[in-house]
C-alpha cells in the first residue's frame, strides 16, 4: 500500500549549542539513546522514519552543520570536522553510549565516527552509505550535475512515494536552502568523493553493525553496501523490498522495524 499521504507529528527543531556552533536538533521517543544523521536532503521536518524509529528508542535527530537550520560555519571542510563535532555533541548530550545510524551521506560520516570513536558505539547501522570507492563504479551518481526532478527520478523507485518531501522548487527561500545544502554538500565530497583510507580503518569497529540497502538503488551501486560489511568486523547485509535510495522516505516503517529488531537482537546477546 502506497503511505505517501501519511504524516509524522510536527517535532519542531531546538538550537543547540556544540562548542559554540549552533545546532538544530530535534529528539523524541523513549528509550536508549539512537544517533540519527541524515543524507544530503530531506532536512527540516521530522519525518515518518524518525517516528517509527523513536516507538523503540530515544531518537537525536540534529541537522549537519549547513543543512537544514543549522548554519554553516568556517571551519567545516571534511567528513573528519564532523566526526569532531559530533563527538562534541555527544559530550554536550551526556551521551556515554548510544546506537549510531547514518542515511547515505549521513551513513559515510556514521562510519568515520565509529572508527575513529567505536568505544562509544552499543550498535552501528549505515543506511545505503556513500564513502568507499567501487572498483569500476563511480561512488555514486552525480548529484550536482542534475536537475531537481532528475534528482527526485533517481532516488525514488516509485515516484509517487515522494509526497512527504515534496517541495516548491519555484520558493525563492526553497531554492536558497537547496544551494546552501549543495554547495556544503560540494565542500564536503567533490574530490574525491570517497575515503581511501576508510576500508582499512573499518576493521576498527568491534561492535555489531547492520548495513541496509535498496532494492534498486540508482543512486550508489549496490555493491557499497556489501562492500562496507566485507570490511567490518561484524556486519551483515539487509535489503528493503520495492526501495530505490530514498528507502527511509518510501518504506519508512519497514526501515526502521528492521533497525530497531537488529538493535534489540544484538542488546539482548549482551545479557
Amino acid at each position: 500500500m502506497n503511505t505517501s499521504t501519511m504524516t509524522a507529528p510536527t517535532v519542531q527543531a531546538e538550537m543547540h549549542d556544540v562548542a559554540g556552533s549552533p545546532v538544530a536538533l530535534r529528539r523524541r521517543g523513549t528509550g536508549d539513546p539512537l544517533l540519527f544523521l541524515h543524507g544530503a536532503g530531506f532536512t527540516g521536518r521530522w519525518l515518518r522514519f524518525h517516528e517509527a524509529l523513536a516507538r523503540g528508542a530515544d531518537v537525536i535527530a540534529p541537522e549537519h552543520i549547513g543543512f537544514g537550520a543549522t548554519p554553516r560555519q568556517d571551519w567545516l571542510e571534511t567528513i573528519d570536522d564532523l566526526v569532531i563535532h559530533y563527538d562534541d555533541l555527544r559530550r554536550s548530550l551526556e551521551l556515554e553510549t548510544f546506537d549510531l545510524v547514518g542515511y547515505s551521506l549521513g551513513g559515510w560520516i556514521a562510519a568515520a565516527y565509529a572508527v575513529t570513536y567505536p568505544e562509544r558505539l552499543r550498535t552501528l547501522t549505515l543506511i545505503t552509505p556513500i564513502g568507499l570507492r567501487i572498483p569500476g563504479r563511480p561512488p555514486f551518481a552525480d548529484l550536482f550535475q542534475m536537475e531537481p526532478a532528475d534528482v527526485f527520478g533517481t532516488v525514488f523507485n516509485d515516484p509517487t512515494n515522494m509526497a512527504e518531501v515534496a517541495v516548491d522548487m519555484t520558493d525563492l527561500d526553497t531554492l536558497v536552502a537547496a544551494y546552501e545544502e549543495s554547495s556544503t554538500l560540494a565542500r564536503l565530497v567533490w574530490n574525491p568523493r570517497y575515503d581511501r583510507r576508510l576500508p582499512r580503518r573499518l576493521r576498527r569497529v568491534d561492535r555489531p553493525a547492520l548495513i541496509v540497502g535498496a532494492e534498486n538503488d540508482r543512486l550508489v551501486p549496490d555493491e557499497a553496501c556489501d562492500l562496507y560489511a566485507s570490511h567490518l568486523p561484524d556486519a551483515r547485509v539487509e535489503r528493503i523490498p520495492g526501495t530505490g535510495h530514498a528507502l527511509v522516505i518510501e518504506q519508512p516503517e519497514r526501515t526502521a522495524q528492521t533497525i530497531l529488531e537488529f538493535i534489540r537482537t544484538e542488546r539482548g546477546g549482551e545479557q
